[in-house]
């Protein structure tokens, strides 16, 4: 009789046997996506953000510690504080990728860890593309089980992310089963993260997925020195399925495990804000272009959505760029303005304008019973602008733009890369880190890749 595996090392031992060449070719090619969005949101911090990028690098800088793992735009350190830099960076602008249904920046978790770990180890693509897809799985995963009622306090990408930092990082290191259901145990006992920067828009909200990948080296670390930890710390009664969740799902830890693929059901973000701003965003968009609303006659605004983004999304105490890209009615009140959403749009001198500010002021936020069913497999919003001569303009969204419902295809992902990267690889220089990082399978080690994504100027 073959034994039953515990909760944990399911998903364990599934992170250590994923290999290259039994991976679908979809599943291949969204990981090389991914890390060419997360890169490119890496360099963009630099200029997006280039308070918070340098206390990435400087932060890290402290710990005068030496290691081959670069970070993006600056220089080399161990693998842990690359990993906690890269994080920073991933996510500072706030235009990495989201998994709906977990809630989770997972590339800015992820992609630090798995680099790191690869870069240092002399690994190639194919071993990259390995730790990606381990990572992105048990992230997901984890994130799932432990939804909806996780979020009420904790922010997804810095507690689920943590469990896919330590699978990346493990799988880079060739961690065998058994080390990783250990690493996987370091994880559970390190996960953190409040959600209590949505009002204040601080930096806690992008040290989260530096701090998890950190962990996550660190976890894998730990394993593969021989240090012990909790056997099922997903599933023991005093565990984190337990501790993080008052309706945990077991069943989706495993279910499907190696035959339906989390990294295909992930999505890329169209614009730099919070992804529940984003379907809103597109149905204010839709009325701006079809009846161009004067700002300064419009009367009131409702959004009626989904219950979470009145709960965590809905505040117009808008008074930094982080606070402008989590608060759902200055997103909507910039795209009326502004007819556009763009990094430019959440600049100081765009939320302290007089008319934006007027109407973020006028637009509510509804919870609405029937569009919260449909939620998260759908982000629904329907946008109605009532105007002061009585005119009424709507429009609704269900799948915002990026959405696997709705997809970023390949020349705008690509078109969104160049953006972000305009600054450190202009016209052709930017072409040539799009094939190779579309060709990662190709690359027998990072080393080319990695010192062009160095060579930034330092600030």
């Amino acid at each position: 009789m073959s034994r039953i595996f515990n909760a944990t090392e399911k998903l364990s031992s599934f992170a250590a046997k994923v290999r290259y060449e039994d991976l679908p070719t979809d599943v291949v090619r969204q990981a090389s996506r991914f890390f060419l969005d997360a890169v490119g949101c890496a360099v963009a911090a630099w200029r997006e953000d280039e308070r918070k990028a340098k206390i990435a690098r400087d932060v890290v800088e402290e710990f005068q510690a030496s290691g081959g793992s670069s970070i993006i735009g600056a220089g080399r350190s161990h693998p842990a504080l690359a990993a906690l830099a890269n994080g920073i960076l991933i996510n500072a602008a706030d235009n990495d990728d989201t998994h709906k249904r977990a809630l989770a920046h997972v590339g800015s978790v992820v992609v630090p860890a798995a680099l790191a770990v690869t870069e240092s180890r002399g690994g190639g693509g194919r071993q990259l593309i390995e730790a990606l897809v381990a990572g992105y799985e048990v992230t997901a995963r984890v994130g799932m089980a432990v939804m909806p009622t996780h979020y009420r306090f904790w922010h997804s990408t810095a507690t689920n992310g943590t469990f896919g930092a330590a699978a990346a990082a493990g799988r880079s290191m060739n961690l065998d089963e058994v080390q990783m259901n250990t690493a996987f145990g370091f994880a559970g006992t390190q996960a953190a993260g409040l959600n209590a920067f949505f009002e204040s828009g601080d930096d806690t909200k992008s040290l989260h997925p530096g701090k998890a990948g950190f962990n996550g080296v660190l976890s894998a670390r730990l394993a593969a020195i021989g240090a012990t930890s909790p056997p099922d710390i997903l599933g023991h009664p005093k565990g984190y399925l337990a501790a993080f969740s008052d309706g945990p799902d077991r069943e989706i830890l495993s279910d499907g495990l190696g035959s339906r693929w989390s990294i295909l059901e992930n999505g890329f973000k169209f614009y730099p804000s919070i992804l529940a701003s984003h379907s809103p965003i597109g149905a204010a968009l839709n009325i701006s272009k079809a009846h161009s609303p004067d700002p300064s006659h419009i009367a009131a605004v409702t959004v009626k959505t989904y219950g979470t983004v009145k709960s965590h999304f809905s505040s117009k105490a808008v008074d930094t760029t982080m606070a402008a890209r989590l608060s759902v009615p200055y997103c909507v009140a910039i795209a009326l303005v502004d007819g556009v959403v763009t990094q430019r749009q959440f600049q100081s001198d765009r939320y302290r304008d007089a008319l934006v500010r007027a109407v973020l002021n006028k637009v509510e936020i509804v919870a609405d019973a029937e569009l919260s069913k449909l939620y998260p497999e759908k982000f629904p919003a329907q946008v109605s602008v009532t105007m002061d001569n009585g005119s009424i303009y709507t429009s609704e969204m269900y799948y915002p733009k990026g959405d696997p419902g709705n997809p970023l295809s390949d020349d705008e992902l690509r078109d969104k890369f160049r953006a972000n990267v305009a600054d450190l690889a202009p016209g052709k220089k930017s072409d040539e880190l799009i094939q190779m990082i579309e060709n990662l399978s190709d690359l027998p080690d990072l080393s080319e890749l990695m010192l062009r994504l160095r060579d930034h100027s330092r600030a």
